[in-house]
């Protein structure tokens, strides 16, 4: 199966799954997903933003990674959003004196909702969800090493083996004014793999591009500038 496809069916699932879902739930349920009726417009603009967590990352350790997202605004209630970056490894194993390095995108697609009661105020309380993807190549070496008991050497290479990873990430976020368009917000996410393929006999790589650091559940958190539009 394509990635397209895959992508493509995948969505019109979660589409299906949306809408029994919403036919099926009760009156106070349904109320969740309903907009607050008031005299505010249903388009209120866009939002762009830039992580500093990643990025620090990327300055001061080997790994991290560049993530921006845009963000639309509907009502001050919804907000559908779009992340996107580049993550990065370059990492050498103390003790087993493996090296391990990657480069490639990753994209995450969501919605988040003010639980807020005042949804038109400067700030705001976020929760929601992602669905995120990445496709990328890693490399692994080993130096010549001479086995203790045989002599022989065990040094091994791997060359842009290819892997994808699929994950969701529930989320739970903060927006604070400081001035203007400007804004400033944090999220905590936890993440959860839903399938994965490595190309080569390396097992898990150690490093997946937006995730992070190789594992069925992890946490993981953002510090973002955000400028309204």
């Amino acid at each position: 199966m394509t990635l397209r496809r895959f992508i493509s069916s995948s969505i019109l699932r979660a589409t299906i799954s949306i809408l029994v879902l919403s036919a099926s739930v009760p009156v106070q349920a349904q109320k969740f997903f309903s907009f607050q009726k008031d005299s505010v417009p249903m388009f209120r603009g866009f939002a762009v933003s830039f992580d500093l967590v990643g990025a620090g990352l990327m300055a001061f350790t080997d790994n991290g990674q560049y993530e921006g997202a845009l963000r639309v605004n509907l009502h001050d209630e919804w907000f559908p959003i779009i992340e996107a970056g580049v993550g990065r490894a370059n990492h050498d194993d103390d003790v087993t004196k493996v090296h391990y390095s990657t480069s490639a995108p990753y994209f995450r697609i969501g919605i988040d909702k003010n639980l807020l009661k005042d949804k038109h105020g400067d700030n705001r309380l976020y929760g929601g969800l992602r669905y995120a993807f990445t496709s990328y190549k890693v490399d692994i070496s080993r130096p010549d090493t001479p086995d203790p008991v045989w002599l022989w050497d065990t040094g091994y290479g791997v060359k842009d083996a290819s892997c994808n990873y699929h994950w969701i990430e529930a989320v739970v976020g903060v927006d604070a004014k400081i001035y203007g368009p400007l804004h400033l917000g944090w999220s905590l996410r936890y993440k959860r793999r839903v399938s994965h393929k490595e190309d080569g006999n390396f097992g898990n790589t150690w490093y997946v591009p937006g995730f992070g650091i190789f594992g069925d559940t992890r946490l993981g958190g953002t510090f973002n500038v955000i400028i309204d539009i």
